[in-house]
């Protein structure tokens, strides 16, 4: 029963051996783990201000790559609007120099076809001048006295030419 009601040369001790310890705890001790805690706390206020400042410069560059995206889709629009413009003026060019060339072999087609045309319209007159000629020289050439003979002779020659 000495220890629940404890005499008082026990406190005495007691207490004394608490401040001796607590004197040498606080002198050695405390000072020590006060400058690791202080320490501990400002390691750890600097790991929040480096995570703030990587959280702003994330922030930053996340700002900066969607500026750069938003720049890069612009100039991509640009690029396929010139593209655009381009492909609808060359097909504009090459369309009217189809056109154009279309236009150009169609009128010398015609006038190779005109020049045919005239050329086999002279043959033909000269073949006919020609055979008139013949068929004139063979009935002067030859004296009929009849009509009936002269006819029958234009026949014949008609016939002839025909076979030839």
């Amino acid at each position: 029963m000495e220890i629940i009601t404890p005499d008082f040369g026990f406190i005495f001790w007691m207490t004394l051996a608490f401040g001796i310890v607590f004197f040498f705890i606080a002198k050695f001790a405390f000072p020590v783990i006060g400058k690791t805690l202080k320490n501990r706390e400002q390691k750890i206020a600097e790991s929040l201000e480096q995570a703030e400042r990587i959280h702003e410069e994330m922030q930053n560059i996340q700002a900066k790559n969607e500026e750069l995206l938003k720049k890069a889709r612009g100039e991509r629009e640009d690029i396929l609007n010139e593209a655009r413009i381009s492909r609808d003026k060359i097909i504009e060019e090459a369309t009217a120099k189809a056109k154009e060339e279309t236009t150009r072999l169609v009128e010398s087609a015609k006038e190779t076809i005109e020049n045919e045309r005239k050329a086999a319209m002279t043959d033909i007159k000269n073949e006919i001048a020609n055979i008139s000629i013949k068929v004139a020289e063979k009935i002067l050439e030859k004296e009929l006295s009849t009509d009936e003979a002269q006819l029958n002779y234009i026949k014949d020659i008609i016939k002839e030419t025909d076979n030839q």
